[in-house]
């Protein structure tokens, strides 16, 4: 990319220290391919999720049925919308990244900012309203109702608007220091959650023996290998969250390039929510033939 004389050149010098790795011709590319991968997967997957609420909404509508929406269920449906608001930033970012604009840029940066910091807060909440499902269901069924609707909207307001208030800081280099502290405390929560989750799953219930696994119920398999892939995922994001803005703070072109690499690590983490609710749907079911 030619360096321009403009201010609106992507290679200005107030460019904030965080920012500089994507605008280095190795790394530049390393995010242009992840851009591209992320639009293609995330997009269908997102139109999807929302058309499949969409019409249950018009189903409960008709029917003149009180709509039973699961707490999980709207933290995924607010995530997706967040997710592409995230895919419109990625395109603006790569736009201004090889037309040399750095407004255009910013733009798409403070949209995926905001779709990263969303995406954090949702899987902790999603966490921990399946640890309350989980290890404190008595406590669980008293906020299936109006009072726990009220919660979880209040919730997910707090939600947007720290989004928002931590994305129009994200220029800031000294906040660099509360994303790191940001993702270790959701590093915290979600596997002291999910890890208190897989204990009370892998614990015998009531008539079961510990040592009899094939008398096991399959529902509980179930919700055990799903848990895990979910913790897995989220402590890989995490942890690589972690390395990648140390790398981008030394902005070398080699640390660069390690920095954007890392970016693969964000794509199961924005998967995981749409995909398991396309398989409670039933639109991943495997279905078995009988024998």
């Amino acid at each position: 990319m030619a360096v321009n004389s403009s201010n609106d050149s992507i290679h200005h010098p107030d460019i904030p220290i965080g920012t500089r790795c994507f605008m280095t011709r190795p790394s530049s590319f390393i995010f242009f391919a992840y851009s591209i991968t992320n639009i293609l997967l995330l997009l269908p997957v997102c139109i999807l999720v929302l058309y499949l609420g969409l019409q249950r909404w018009r189903r409960h509508r008709s029917t003149s049925a009180t709509a039973t929406t699961s707490h999980s269920d709207s933290f995924t449906y607010h995530m997706v919308t967040m997710e592409l608001l995230g895919v419109f930033g990625y395109t603006l970012c790569c736009c201004g990244i090889y037309g040399d604009h750095v407004n255009l840029f910013f733009v798409g940066f403070f949209l995926w900012s905001f779709n990263w910091y969303g995406e954090i807060f949702f899987h902790i909440l999603t966490c921990v309203e399946r640890y309350l499902a989980v290890v404190h269901p008595v406590t669980y069924l008293s906020l299936r109702g109006e009072r726990g609707i009220r919660i979880r909207n209040i919730s997910i307001g707090c939600v947007w608007l720290l989004s928002s208030g931590a994305t129009g800081l994200s220029f800031d280099t000294v906040l660099l220091v509360m994303d790191f502290s940001l993702l270790i405390v959701s590093l915290f929560i979600i596997s002291f959650c999910s890890l208190s989750v897989l204990c009370v799953l892998i614990r015998p219930g009531p008539g079961e023996q510990g040592g009899d696994r094939e008398r096991v119920d399959q529902s509980k398999q179930r919700a055990f290998y799903t848990i895990m892939a979910i913790l897995v995922v989220l402590l890989l994001t995490c942890s690589g969250n972690l390395v990648e803005l140390y790398l981008c703070v030394l902005s070398e072109d080699i640390e660069c390039v390690l920095a954007m690499s890392l970016f693969w690590f964000n794509l199961p983490s924005s998967l995981v929510l749409p995909l398991l609710f396309l398989h409670r749907a039933g639109i991943l079911a495997c279905r078995k033939n009988n024998t």
